[in-house]
C-alpha cells in the first residue's frame, strides 16, 4: 500500500486550518498518514466536535428532577414515571438533503432513529422541521418532493409514526435547504445503554450492516460551506435501507434484554471512527481496531475507506465476552453481520491495523474530547427597528386579507406532506399532524400520553435573535401546554451560518442565550441536540434557525385538548392580551409586502402564568378545545379550528387598531372553548390568577364572522387552505388575489 504525502492542498481538502493542523504534529511528534489525517478530520470537524459552540452549549440549562441523562450521550433521557423513561433527540441532516434529497432525508431519518435505540428505548414517534427557499426557485418543488419521499419512505418502512413537524419557505433557504429529524423512545429507566466503554481486553464487535464506500467524508462535509461545485459532492450522501435498521432495532433490543452488552455506540457521523474514539475515550480506554474484520460489500477498501465510510444500519458495541456466542446468534437469526473487530486496551491509544500493518496509532483522549475549542469572535446583531400597528395600512378587504394568509406558503395546510406519512403505525397515536402537538400514548399504561412538538420561527431570529430563540422555546412550551401535556424537556437543533463571521456567531449566541433563559424560566431543560453551522451557499447564510423539539406528559390522556373538536354553541376566549404586535409578522409580509420590525417580546412570567392556567383548565375537563397563538394570531387560530371542527364562529374585537387584533402575533396567548355553564368560572379563574381573559364570541354556524370586519364561509377558507401545497407540487400557481 502506497503512502499517499500529506500536502498543505490536501490538509485543507480535510477542513483543516493551518494552525489545526500544525497541533496535530505537535500532538503527535510526526507527520500523519492519510489514515490518521482523516481521522483527525472527522474528529475536528465542527460537525463531530463542536469546536466553535461548546463555549455557548455549556451555558443551558440541563438539569431538572426528572432528567436521568442530559446531554453527552446519544440521546436524553427523562424520567416519566411508574420505572419508565422517554429518550428522544432531533438532528440536522441539512447539507446531504441539498445534494441528494431522498438520501438526504431519509439517512437522517435512519440516524436519530438509531440514537435513540442505541440507548435501549424502542422508537415510538418521530417528527421533522423542513425549511426550502422561495416556491419559485427553480430548486425548491424538487427539494421538497425529493426530501419529503425520503421522510416517509425511511419512517413509514421502519414502522414508526411521524406525529408533527414543520415546513416553511423562504429565498434564504435556496442554496441550502434544512432538514431536522427527531424521534422519541420508551425505555425502562433502571435499563438503559451508555457508550462508555468499560474493561481492558474485552471485544469490539462491529454489529449491522456492512461497510461501502458511501458517505465517506461526510461529516467533513456537512462542516463546510457550499459552493459553485457542490453537485460533485453527491457521492458524499449516505444511502439508507430501513428494512436493514428495523432488523437492527430488534436485534439490538433482544441483545440488550440478556445484560450482554457493556457499551453501545451508533455508527453515525465519522462512522467507525466516531464511534469508536467516543467509546474509549469516555472509559478512559484505548481501542485498538484489525480492520481486516470489518464486513465489507466493496473491493480493496482502503483503510482510510473504511474509518470514514458512514455507511448505515451499523452499531460499534463492547460485549461480555462470556456472552459473545449467544450475542452473535441473535444477530444472525436478524440477517446481520456480527464481527470482533477489535478489543479495549489501557494505553489509552487508538490504534488501527490492516494487512498486519499499523495505519493510524494516536491519543485516543486528545481525539475524542480535546479537539479544537474557539470562542469565535462575535458582535452584538444589530436590533430591528418597532413597527406600530399604527403605521401600517389595514387592508381594505379583511376577508380577502385572511383568504391570503390563510392560503400563503407558510400557512397553507401541510395535509399534501403528512400525509405521507404513516401517522398511524403501532396503534397508539392520539392526535396527528396538524394541530398543536401530536400525541402518542404510552403503550402499556391505562392512563399516560406523550405529547410532542417542534418550533421556531426564524424571521423572529432574524430580527432580534435573543428574542427569536426564546419565542422558539416558549412556542414549544405553548403547543404542549395547548393539549393539556406538562413539558418535561427539550432537544435543540442549532441551524446558523458560518461561524467565522462575527455577524453569524453574534446570531448563534443571543439565540442561545435566548434559549437559555427561556429554558430557565419555564423549567424546560435542554437534554439533548445538534448544532448546524456552515449553512451557507456562496457566501449566503440561512436565516438563524433554532429549532427547539419538546416532549410532554400527560398523566391522564382523557383529559386533553384538540383543535378539532370546537361545538356549536359553546363561548370562546381569548386568554392573554389582544393583539397588538405587527413587527416580523405574517401579516406584514403577505399583505405589506415587508419584513421588516422587531418581533414580539416574549415575557417568560406571563408564558408560565397564561401556559399554567390553561394547563389546569384542561386537566379539569374544563377545556377540550384548544388553540395557541402563533404565526397569523388570533384570525388564523380561530380559522384552524373552525375549519378543522366544521363549525363556525362570531365573534367581536376589543378596541384596538382590527388588524393586529386580529393578525398580531403576541406570545403567550391561546383560544380555548367552553360550554356555556363555565364561562363565568373560567373567566373568574384567569381574573383570580392574573391572567388577561376576553370573551370573545360563540362557536356555531358555517361562517367565520368578525362583527363590523368579516364574514368568511368556511368553505372559502377550506379552499384557500388546502389547495396551495397540492396546485404547487402540481406544478400550478395557485391563484391568490392580493389583499388591498
Amino acid at each position: 500500500m502506497t503512502e499517499i504525502a500529506i500536502t498543505s492542498d490536501l490538509i485543507a481538502a480535510h477542513g483543516l486550518k493551518p494552525d489545526e493542523y500544525q497541533r496535530i504534529l505537535d500532538l503527535i511528534g510526526r507527520v500523519p498518514s492519510i489514515t490518521e489525517l482523516g481521522i483527525f478530520s472527522a474528529m475536528w470537524n465542527e460537525h463531530c466536535s463542536y469546536k466553535s459552540s461548546k463555549r455557548w452549549l455549556r451555558t443551558l440549562p440541563t438539569k431538572g428532577p426528572r432528567v436521568i441523562q442530559g446531554p453527552g450521550e446519544n440521546a436524553g433521557v427523562v424520567d416519566i414515571g411508574d420505572g419508565d423513561c422517554v429518550v428522544f433527540k432531533m438532528e440536522s441532516h441539512n447539507h446531504p438533503s441539498f445534494i441528494e434529497p431522498y438520501q438526504g432525508a431519509a439517512t437522517g431519518v435512519g440516524g436519530i432513529l438509531r440514537d435513540v435505540f442505541t440507548m435501549g428505548a424502542r422508537p415510538i414517534a418521530a417528527m421533522n422541521a423542513l425549511r426550502f427557499g422561495d416556491p419559485n426557485h427553480e430548486k425548491t418543488r424538487h427539494l421538497v418532493a425529493g426530501v419529503v419521499a425520503g421522510v416517509g419512505g425511511y419512517g413509514n418502512s421502519f414502522g414508526v409514526p411521524t406525529v408533527g413537524g414543520e415546513v416553511n419557505f423562504h429565498p434564504r433557504y435556496n442554496g441550502n435547504c434544512l432538514v431536522n429529524a427527531f424521534a422519541a423512545g420508551l425505555a425502562k429507566s433502571n435499563a438503559i445503554f451508555y457508550s462508555k466503554a468499560e474493561g481492558i481486553g474485552l471485544p469490539v464487535v462491529y454489529l449491522g450492516a456492512k461497510t461501502g464506500r458511501d458517505g465517506v467524508g461526510g461529516a467533513t462535509m456537512a462542516s463546510a460551506e457550499f459552493d459553485e461545485k457542490i453537485e460533485e459532492k453527491r457521492p458524499t450522501v449516505q444511502v439508507g435501507d430501513p428494512f436493514t435498521e428495523k432488523c437492527l432495532l430488534e436485534a439490538c433490543l433482544e441483545l440488550m434484554a440478556t445484560g450482554s452488552v457493556i457499551a453501545i455506540q451508533d455508527m453515525g457521523a465519522a462512522g467507525l471512527t466516531c464511534s469508536a474514539v467516543e467509546m474509549g475515550a469516555k472509559g478512559d480506554l484505548g481501542i485498538e481496531l484489525n480492520l481486516n474484520a470489518v464486513p465489507v460489500r466493496e473491493e480493496n477498501m482502503t483503510p482510510y475507506e473504511m474509518m470514514l465510510s458512514e455507511s448505515q444500519e451499523r452499531m460499534l458495541m463492547v460485549l461480555e465476552p462470556s456472552r459473545q456466542a449467544e450475542a452473535e446468534a441473535i444477530f444472525r437469526k436478524w440477517g446481520l453481520d456480527f464481527a470482533v473487530v477489535g478489543h479495549t486496551t489501557d494505553d489509552l491509544r487508538f490504534r488501527i491495523l490492516f494487512d498486519g500493518v499499523e495505519v493510524a496509532n494516536l491519543p485516543i483522549k486528545e481525539l475524542g474530547d480535546e479537539a479544537p475549542e474557539y470562542d469565535r469572535p462575535w458582535m452584538e446583531p444589530r436590533p430591528a427597528a418597532a413597527v406600530h400597528a399604527v403605521d401600517v395600512s389595514e387592508p381594505k378587504d379583511y376577508g380577502q386579507a385572511l383568504l391570503s394568509v390563510i392560503g400563503s406558503p407558510d400557512i397553507a395546510s401541510r395535509r399534501w406532506v403528512f400525509e405521507q406519512y404513516d401517522t398511524l403505525i403501532q396503534g397508539n397515536s392520539l392526535q396527528r399532524p396538524g394541530g398543536n402537538a401530536g400525541v402518542v400514548r404510552v403503550d402499556g399504561h391505562a392512563t399516560k400520553a406523550l405529547a410532542f412538538s417542534s418550533d421556531v420561527t426564524p424571521r423572529y431570529c432574524e430580527a432580534d435573535p435573543y428574542q427569536g430563540g426564546a419565542q422558539a422555546v416558549a412556542e414549544c412550551w405553548r403547543n404542549l401546554t395547548a393539549v393539556g401535556a406538562e413539558p418535561l424537556a427539550a432537544t435543540d437543533n442549532l441551524n446558523f451560518g458560518n461561524p467565522e463571521k462575527p455577524e453569524a456567531m453574534g446570531q448563534f449566541v443571543k439565540a442561545v442565550q435566548g434559549i437559555g433563559a427561556a429554558c430557565e424560566a419555564l423549567e424546560f431543560p435542554i437534554v439533548s441536540g445538534n448544532v448546524s453551522l456552515y449553512n451557507e451557499t456562496q457566501g449566503t447564510g440561512i436565516l438563524p434557525t433554532p429549532t427547539i423539539g419538546g416532549v410532554g406528559l400527560i398523566d391522564d390522556r382523557a383529559f386533553t385538548a384538540r383543535t378539532d373538536t370546537l361545538q356549536a354553541g359553546q363561548e370562546l376566549l381569548l386568554i392573554g392580551v389582544d393583539g397588538s404586535h405587527l413587527g416580523s409578522s405574517i401579516f406584514l409580509r403577505e399583505i405589506a409586502g415587508s419584513e421588516a420590525g422587531a418581533p414580539p417580546m416574549v415575557d417568560l412570567a406571563a408564558e408560565k402564568r397564561h401556559g399554567d392556567l390553561v394547563r389546569g383548565l384542561i386537566r379539569s375537563g374544563t377545556v377540550k378545545t384548544c388553540h395557541d397563538l402563533s404565526d397569523g394570531g388570533l384570525a388564523v387560530a380561530l380559522a384552524e379550528m373552525c375549519m378543522a371542527s366544521g363549525v363556525g364562529a362570531a365573534i367581536a374585537l376589543g378596541t384596538g387598531p382590527r388588524h393586529a387584533e386580529l393578525f398580531g402575533e403576541d406570545q403567550a396567548r391561546y383560544v380555548i372553548a367552553v360550554d356555556s355553564a363555565a364561562l363565568q368560572t373560567t373567566v373568574t379563574a384567569a381574573q383570580s390568577a392574573g391572567v388577561p381573559v376576553r370573551h370573545l364570541g360563540t362557536a356555531g354556524g358555517t361562517n367565520l364572522v368578525v362583527q363590523g370586519v368579516l364574514d368568511l364561509p368556511l368553505a372559502a377558507l377550506s379552499q384557500a387552505h388546502e389547495s396551495w401545497f397540492p396546485n404547487y407540487m402540481a406544478g400550478n400557481s395557485p391563484v391568490r388575489e392580493a389583499a388591498e
